[in-house]
């Protein structure tokens, strides 16, 4: 095992990119509804076409997506994915109580694509490079991202852009083209951090 990856620096650095990716999903994201693609924008085309409860079709696909990393992965990935999750939902909390600190950034799709994927970029970034998972799209892409042999950044995209592509299906082409913007730009950053 490597020790290094156990250090409190390593556990910092989990809940470091947590705060940063719940910070910008909250306060750009949730203002801005700027759909994700992934788990969360398949969570949302399931509620919308066959009524499933995101309570339940999230627990479902995160698990799934997490069994399969841990299977490809192993006992490392799966201490630090269920650590960072933690983190994750910890922080969310926290943002909700204090409340929007960034002011909504609605009349400005473009602004908010561009600044909730530096946020979405640079937090899963930190999370991935330290072998975490916030969510059941992490894990997905880092194991297309070792099984198809490519850069996390294609993996995240494919995912993503796969689940933005059939969510065209109920939300008009117009608001969702900033979702492009967002997991095409978050995509290129994570890359670039994994690469420091």
């Amino acid at each position: 095992m490597d020790k290094n990856k156990y250090s409190p620096e390593h556990w910092l650095l989990l809940m470091l990119g947590t705060a940063i990716l719940s910070f910008g999903l909250y306060n750009i994201h949730s203002q801005s509804r700027i759909t994700e693609g992934g788990v969360l924008g398949m969570i949302l085309l399931l509620n919308h076409w066959f009524k499933i409860s995101p309570s339940i079709s999230g627990v479902i696909l995160d698990f799934s997506c997490y069994f399969i990393g841990w299977r490809m992965l192993g006992n490392k990935f799966l201490k630090n994915a269920v650590f960072s999750t933690v983190c994750f939902s910890l922080w969310y909390r926290l943002w909700e109580y204090i409340g929007y600190v960034i002011p909504n950034l609605s009349s400005y799709q473009l602004a908010a694509s561009l600044v909730g994927a530096v946020f979405v970029g640079v937090g899963v970034g930190i999370v991935v490079r330290e072998g975490g998972a916030a969510g059941g799209d992490d894990a997905l892409a880092l194991v297309i991202s070792k099984v198809a042999k490519c850069r996390i950044s294609r993996a995240y995209l494919l995912t993503d852009l796969t689940v933005l592509t059939l969510s065209l299906s109920y939300i008009p082409f117009s608001r969702i083209v900033y979702s492009f913007i967002t997991v095409t730009l978050s995509s290129r950053i994570i890359d670039k951090i994994q690469d420091m």
